[in-house]
């Protein structure tokens, strides 16, 4: 099989991945939201097959969370949601395939520990964006019903604060397996 076909077959097999796992993890909340698992697979298609890969896989997450978690904020502004859930997902897998790029010749247990960082950092911090350029309104409101006074400290704690840190160390925890598996099938190309 040439390579542009294992892309091809690889990309399919994440992709699958990607949207199973999402649609499996919106029952799986800390907060408000549920807690992203498909940032391992983005991490693997990126380092595997490069930072458009990454996008891709994002870009597919991103749709995954707008079709079944963004019903609160679709309410609110279609538009931005829209933007906001693509955004971050693209954005995330893009800056992981190029962290992991930028490090692999070095390490590429380094490489896959800062994708892995860059990873959840972009799609957290994209989301608060989102949040505060579409919805700051409604979650001021959120955060005063819930007893926060300062409408950033609702979002980073009472919002996104536990869905980060867990998104975080799975991505941490999994760092070794990505390691090994990007190794084992870069070994069979």
């Amino acid at each position: 099989m040439n390579k542009k076909t294992q892309t091809v077959v690889g990309l399919g097999i994440l992709t699958a991945i990607v949207i199973v796992l999402q649609a499996l993890a919106v029952n799986v909340r800390f907060g408000a939201f549920s807690v992203t698992f498909v940032l391992a697979p983005i991490i693997i298609g990126a380092a595997l097959y490069g930072y458009k890969a990454g996008a891709w896989l994002g870009l597919v997450f991103g749709a995954v969370v707008l079709l079944t978690d963004a019903g609160a904020f679709l309410a609110i502004n279609v538009p931005g949601t829209i933007a906001t859930c693509i955004l971050k997902g693209v954005v995330a897998g893009l800056a992981a395939g190029a962290v992991y790029k930028l490090f692999e010749k070095k390490n590429k247990v380094l490489a896959v520990v800062l994708a892995g960082i860059t990873a959840p950092v972009c799609n957290t911090g994209l989301f608060l964006v989102g949040c505060r350029l579409f919805f700051f309104e409604t979650i001021k409101a959120w955060g005063a019903a819930a007893g926060y006074e300062n409408p950033a400290k609702f979002m980073l704690v009472g919002f996104v604060g536990m869905n980060f840190v867990v998104e975080l160390v799975i991505n941490l925890v999994l760092a070794a397996a990505i390691v090994r598996i990007v190794t084992a099938v870069s070994k069979a190309n």
